[in-house]
């Protein structure tokens, strides 16, 4: 007689378990590598967008593109200086909506950056809102929208290349992760937050600087990151103070990335 035995309901499950258990150690650590080449890809976008940057201006007498995303300078009813991108936002975007991805593409054509990046991916992040074709925006302080105190002093404010100083230091673009109108909004003089702190890529945000390269700085405040997500694609402009020592080092750093400086005397 043939005596073989296959394996019994209880091996069955035993060996099912451990593979539950694997999976259990294993999805995470899948995940956060996932999210890191997410990130690493994020990082490249905006080292290419910089570049892009960086050549308009090299091309253009050193002036700097007109930062405020969908809103072009005009003069007498004349276009001055055309927006870096065209209107990617709908006007109810902090309701969530959003214009048409076609819509969404063809104001990044019209843009006065499109000419010096033409790859329409290098735009978004890749874990930006589903549909949205925008998810950086440019700083304030590369002739974004000026803040109060920052047209009083030379270097801070700036729309010429050759005015900022410590290229390294200042931020151009920044990762969002979703549409939303103008520049970056950063106080100068107050240690208050204006734009959220974008929570992106596991707590933390990537940036460019004016110098070509990129970096992803991680949030040391626990309230930065709970402001961050609260107020996630909702954009209510509170301006609301940190509440920690170590909230307060994720704004500083944050305005002098944007002003190249603080435009007060932290407390912290």
């Amino acid at each position: 007689m043939d005596k073989r035995r296959g394996f019994t309901l209880v091996e069955l499950l035993v060996v099912i378990a451990v593979i539950a258990i694997l999976m259990a150690i294993l999805m995470p650590a899948l995940q956060r590598a996932r999210e890191q080449g997410k990130r690493a890809v994020c990082l490249s976008n905006l080292r290419q967008l910089t570049l892009a940057w960086i050549i308009y201006a090299d091309e253009n007498e050193d002036c700097i593109v007109n930062g405020m995303g969908g809103i072009d300078r005009t003069s007498g009813g004349i276009i001055t200086e055309k927006a870096w991108v065209g209107k990617c936002w709908h006007d109810q975007y902090g309701q969530g909506y959003q214009l048409s991805i076609q819509q969404q593409v063809q104001a990044l054509m019209e843009g006065a950056l499109w000419p010096y990046c033409l790859n329409i991916k290098l735009y978004r992040c890749p874990t930006g809102f589903r549909g949205e074709m925008l998810s950086y925006a440019a700083m304030d302080g590369v002739n974004g929208i000026p803040r109060t105190g920052t047209q009083d002093e030379a270097g801070v404010w700036v729309n010429n290349i050759g005015q900022i100083l410590h290229a390294q230091m200042r931020v151009v673009f920044i990762d969002e992760g979703w549409v939303t109108p103008d520049s970056y909004a950063v106080h100068y003089v107050t240690a208050q937050w204006w734009d959220d702190p974008m929570v992106r890529h596991g707590n933390g945000v990537s940036l460019s600087f004016a110098d070509g390269h990129s970096e992803y700085w991680k949030w040391k405040g626990a309230d930065t990151v709970r402001f961050g997500k609260a107020r996630d694609r909702t954009h209510p402009g509170n301006h609301y103070p940190p509440e920690t020592p170590e909230g307060h080092e994720d704004l500083q750093r944050v305005q002098k990335g944007c002003w190249g400086k603080l435009g007060y005397t932290p407390s912290y």
